[in-house]
């Protein structure tokens, strides 16, 4: 099996020389500037970075291919994707997206080390390829293997969608060498291989790239040397033909500033070689494993999930603005759409301090207490505003992006602080900016955002991080020697935490048993039937005791209420009964809410902002459906820990795993039994839906409940909150 590697000593002005291109490209593409440009799907199933902070480049693997690729941070999408295309140059040409049957396989169950292995549906031939980033600058190697598997002579062609600086719109594509280049006014790619392209082509999306040409007589015609600023497509025939002899080859993609920064990023990766590259990239993954705790008992059962779930949740971490750990490295439905709600994209790939706490609280499980402490330092000197609150998530610079404020968010960075032990003078001018915000809020502990970010109301789950927060401060500012401070923290959470039932908890509703949590009122009148509208394509004017949800179960885990509180007990009855979605299998999940209309359509195409609201209650009717949650599996199960139920809560752990991908990567959301087409084939129940994945709260989850059951009790439960409203009585409380 032959492996080409270019020699180190490659002079650089052979690849960007002025004179005219190589290979017989020339002339401008026609056709600008292309069709709209898009990004994939969110629903990955491969997810890498090196651990190095030297190498600024992410990568993402879906539907056989890789997808966005991330630079210079993990906030700027700058790919959209880069697949190939496969000829017999007379009869057919295909690419290896529809064409193929595709495996994702963990190629090292201590590394984020994915391969790809598609095999043609018409069994001519199998695509192998495997990634990795060089850590020592900001290139990406594939690793590729060839095979026609009956015989014939076929052309592979690679297919390179550059999307720079989160904006595909505006790019530009040329040829130097064997070397595409592409670049706008912010950053640029060089894209090569070993051996060399053959042929190259640079065109615009739908009218002269390399996809639109090939499919029209199965070779390539058009080999344009440049593309002026559109949605450029940039294409390489490779060396390869699949018959003996020419197997294998490596493909560079290189990023920078400039087309020369890219290309050295690119060519030095390309020098030593794949192996090389493979090898340190693999090398960095095992030590930063190596530095955590041992894996916990409770998850050994379930092969890689732990493990990967550790590694997915650091290389969530951007590496310019350390401690800005990103929501998701996907753009689910319409984020990221010309006709969505933003473009260039935000979506998942941003800062939200309540997903932040929820890693950093993994992160403290795991034994990455470095990568916690960077979190809560983020949180205090990047995005906490002048006022002491927090953005509803912000850039990872820490620029607000979304400015509504949920006052959870304000809460979460204070008892983080409290976990961490971080009670010295400079934390705490932090924490009283946040606990100050919080007592002086008008209307508190009302928030103009819950949890789900699309209602205003009081909140039991927002309640709970309000009263936690509070106590946390507390306990800070007397170690600061502000005991004015603290008395009022204390007096303001006793007093919030004493009218949670008043607030949320209703007599009269709907359900029973009774009382029983609501996901919130809008009004702090739980036995009123106020309505208001859920949002999401969802129904309208919703009596508000029959929206329930979950996220009540928040009281207990931060210690504010006891695991055998009775408004507990029936709101836990009250959500299996209207928000399980139970499986054949007998296992469970939950919707995040009733009527929630937060996922895909009935028929499981992608949701999409613009579609109708359903204007009855009717949830079956909804124009979109929100599914399952598997975040919701591993919070039960930490309160069922709370109840001492160590047996059913270790069953929620493995019902989270078994919602794994083939790159144990966890999703946002699953498919259920209770609404088609879970079930039907494509849509297999228990399985991630097309909503972002991997998402870093659900690894999150499954980390932190792994050491909850080890500990014998939720390792995330402030226990000064705890001992003030939760304790039993059952042995000795010191908070």
């Amino acid at each position: 099996m032959l492996r080409v590697v270019r020699p180190a000593a490659l002079a650089l002005g052979l690849l960007f020389a002025t004179a005219a291109p190589a290979l017989g490209a020339s002339g401008t593409a026609p056709g600008a500037p292309g069709d709209a440009p898009n990004w994939a799907p969110a629903n990955k199933d491969g997810f890498g970075t090196a651990t190095a902070q030297e190498s600024k480049v992410w990568h993402t693997l879906s539907n056989g291919e890789m997808t966005e690729v991330y630079y210079p941070d993990l906030g700027t999408p700058s790919v959209r994707d880069l697949q190939f295309i496969v000829s017999d140059g007379s009869t057919f040409a295909e690419r290896e997206t529809g064409a193929t049957d595709h495996v994702t396989e963990l190629a090292d169950g201590k590394s984020l080390t994915y391969r790809q292995v598609n095999t043609a549906k018409s069994g001519e031939y199998r695509i192998t390829k495997t990634y990795a980033e060089d850590p020592a600058r900001n290139a990406l190697l594939i690793d590729v293997k060839f095979e026609s598997l009956k015989g014939k002579a076929l052309s592979l062609y690679v297919l390179y969608d550059p999307s720079l600086a989160n904006d595909g719109s505006d790019d530009s594509g040329s040829t130097s060498g064997a070397t595409l280049l592409a670049s706008d006014a912010k950053a640029a790619s060089a894209l090569t291989a070993s051996p060399d392209f053959t042929a190259t082509s640079n065109g615009y999306l739908g009218s002269s790239d390399g996809w639109t040409d090939l499919r029209n007589d199965f070779t390539l015609d058009g080999t344009y040397a440049d593309a002026p600023s559109g949605n450029v497509v940039q294409t390489g025939k490779t060396a390869l033909t699949g018959l003996p002899g020419s197997q294998n080859l490596v493909l560079a993609l290189g990023f920078g500033g400039t087309t020369g920064d890219a290309g050295d990023a690119a060519t030095g990766a390309l020098a030593g070689g794949f192996d090389a590259v493979a090898s340190a990239y693999a090398d960095g993954w095992h030590g930063y494993l190596a530095g955590l705790n041992p894996e916990p008992a409770s998850a050994a059962a379930y092969g890689p999930t732990y493990d990967v779930s550790a590694m997915a949740l650091a290389a969530h971490e951007d590496k310019t603005f350390r401690g800005a750990y990103v929501a998701s490295p996907t753009m689910p439905w319409a984020w990221g759409g010309g006709t969505g709600l933003e473009n260039p994209s935000g979506a998942y790939h941003l800062v939200w301090a309540r997903d932040l706490y929820e890693i950093a609280t993994a992160l403290i499980a795991d034994g990455d207490r470095a990568g916690a402490d960077r979190a809560l330092t983020y949180l205090f000197d990047t995005q906490q505003k002048a006022d002491g609150s927090f953005p509803q998530n912000s850039l990872v610079d820490g620029t607000p992006h979304w400015t509504n404020l949920q006052l959870d968010e304000v809460a979460d960075p204070i008892i983080l602080a409290w976990q961490l032990g971080r009670t010295g003078a400079d934390d705490w001018s932090h924490v009283k900016k946040a606990a100050d915000f919080l007592v002086g809020f008008p209307g508190a502990p009302f928030t103009p955002q819950e949890r789900w970010e699309n209602q205003s109301g009081y909140s039991p789950a927002t309640i709970a991080a309000e009263v936690a927060g509070l106590i946390c401060a507390a306990d800070i500012a007397r170690r600061n020697g502000d005991t004015a401070s603290a008395a009022r923290y204390e007096r303001t959470a006793d007093d919030w935490q004493k009218r949670i039932d008043n607030w949320t908890a209703t007599n009269n509703g709907p359900y029973g048993p009774k009382p029983y949590y609501l996901r919130l009122t809008k009004d702090g009148k739980p036995n009123k039937g106020t309505t208001y509208d859920i949002g999401d394509s969802g129904p309208t004017g919703v009596d508000q005791r029959k929206v329930v949800d979950p996220s009540f179960l928040e009281l207990v885990r931060l210690g504010v209420e006891p695991a055998n509180d009775a408004t507990v007990r029936n709101s836990v009855a009250v959500v299996d009964r209207v928000l399980s979605a139970g499986r054949p299998d007998g296992s469970t999940f939950w919707h995040r809410f009733t009527f929630d209309g937060y996922g895909e359509r009935k028929d499981g195409s992608p949701w999409d902002v613009g579609l109708p609201t359903n204007p009855t209650e009717d949830w079956a009717n909804n124009t979109t459906i929100g599914r399952d949650w598997p975040i919701f599996g591993g919070e039960r199960g930490e309160y069922e820990l709370s109840l001492g139920n160590a047996t059913s809560a270790r069953t929620r752990l493995g019902q989270m795993a078994s919602a794994a991908n083939d790159g144990y990567l966890l999703p946002e959301q699953v498919w259920g039994a209770d609404f088609p087409p879970g079930g039907s084939p494509g849509f297999p129940v228990g399985k991630g839906t097309l909503s972002a994945t991997p998402l870093a709260w659900s690894h999150a989850q499954f980390v932190r409940l792994a050491w909850s059951l080890d500990a014998g009790h939720p390792v995330e439960r402030p226990s000064i909150v705890a001992c003030r409203y939760a304790h039993t009585g059952k042995g000795p409380c010191t908070g």
